[in-house]
């Protein structure tokens, strides 16, 4: 589980972003990462009971790391106040390739999600060329009593005009319009705290598997 010493941990880290109070609770930090890869390695067990391109997945290759990367950003804190991870085939080294399950944990921003965001040009074609070639079935995942109870609607933003090669009098323009397919759940506090956590976040998946299973699919 979750303990709330971590999310005092990340809290505290929140107002006190800088390296020496870092190095000063590294005691503090390691105690909650550890938690938190076991909670993964749990989790990926769990996932794979009904999505077996997770199996075997290392926690060490999904799990963010808390260092900040800094080269591209004009916010220079050196550390992210939350613990992540993309549970995707093959680890995130993948993610630009395939969507998967993420998780992030951080008081009142936690989030449980999957897709494809901004795939790169031939994976979002492929997307889009699958959506048009099965559109009934996307539809009925996305319209899915499951999905709809923890999703709602997908998000990610659209163009502003039909994409090439589909017509503005598509009839599932606005699903092909999108620039990116996000299904995003967000847990309150005491859900990550509880101890039934771990079957929460595994009966979220387990509704989002057939969304990653329709991204993912190639050809």
């Amino acid at each position: 589980m979750i303990s709330r010493s971590t999310y005092e941990f990340l809290n505290i880290l929140r107002s006190n972003n800088d390296r020496d109070w870092f190095l000063g609770n590294k005691a503090r930090y390691i105690a909650a990462k550890e938690e938190f890869e076991n909670f993964i390695s749990l989790l990926i067990i769990s996932i794979a009971q009904f999505d077996k391109t997770i199996a075997g997945v290392e926690p060490k290759g999904c799990i963010f790391r808390i260092n900040r990367d800094l080269r591209f950003s004009k916010d220079k804190t050196p550390y992210n106040t939350y613990l992540g991870a993309h549970i995707v085939m093959g680890g995130k080294k993948n993610e630009l390739n395939y969507a998967g399950y993420y998780i992030r944990v951080e008081s009142g921003q936690n989030i449980l999600a999957g897709g494809a965001y901004l795939p790169h040009k031939e994976w979002i074609k492929t997307i889009r060329y699958n959506i048009d070639s099965e559109p009934e079935e996307f539809k009925k995942i996305i319209s899915d009593k499951g999905f709809k109870k923890y999703f709602g609607e997908l998000t990610g933003e659209k163009l502003s005009r039909p994409p090439l090669g589909y017509p503005a009098t598509h009839p599932d323009i606005e699903l092909l319009k999108m620039k990116s397919y996000l299904a995003v759940h967000k847990p309150g506090d005491e859900d990550v705290l509880s101890l039934g956590f771990i079957n929460l976040c595994t009966e979220i998946f387990r509704e989002l598997h057939p969304f990653i299973s329709f991204i993912n699919r190639r050809g």
